[in-house]
């Protein structure tokens, strides 16, 4: 039998917004969702309920946690939340710098952080004349394809993946829009 994973892109984030408007990067490190991003997620939300998730894995990029919490926060099938930072998304833009363990710990004190790095996002290198460390996309093609290997190695059979555009255009062959749901089979 596949394995099933539903990969489903954050809700708009202020960083989508400002970048959708005015075409350059606002410097909104690890942005969260706008209004809008968190209608697309409770419109969702009906949707996702219906299917009998066994694990929801979530990137610990704000923008992700929150559409997480928002999708799969009651679902029925009380699916464990997993964060995983091998599917952040490349960075590229001052939205995909993270912030620390213990920051998101303490913003979100219900989810576990401690099996992650202070530091979990790409930081190896000289930082640019914005401020972060690009990340080579030879090392981003590579980490995607630990995240397929680590997916097809979950027990689970039925796995929801809250991430991010750039990363699952990789993963799937499809740029997603906010919200918009890809299927992968393993």
């Amino acid at each position: 039998m596949p394995k099933i994973v539903h990969c489903i892109r954050h809700g708009q984030s202020t960083f989508n917004a400002h970048w959708a408007e005015h075409g350059e990067d606002p410097g909104h490190v690890d942005a969260p969702l706008t209004e809008l991003g968190r209608r697309q997620v409770a419109e969702r939300a009906p949707e996702l309920r219906h299917h009998p998730y066994e694990l929801v894995v979530t990137s610990p990029l704000t923008r992700a946690i929150q559409t997480t919490l928002g999708l799969f926060g009651d679902h029925p099938a009380s699916p464990s939340i997993l964060v995983e930072c091998l599917h952040r998304e490349h960075l590229e833009s001052s939205c995909d710098v993270g912030r620390a363990v213990s920051q998101l710990a303490r913003e979100f004190p219900h989810l576990s952080f401690g099996h992650l790095d202070e530091v979990w996002w790409h930081n190896e290198g000289e930082p640019n004349e914005r401020g972060f460390v690009y990340e080579p996309p030879h090392l981003f093609e590579a980490r995607v394809e630990r995240f397929r290997a680590w997916l097809a190695g979950r027990p689970e059979g039925l796995i929801a993946v809250v991430g991010h555009g750039t990363f699952f255009s990789r993963l799937t062959g499809r740029f997603l829009g906010n919200c918009e749901v890809a299927v992968l089979e393993l």
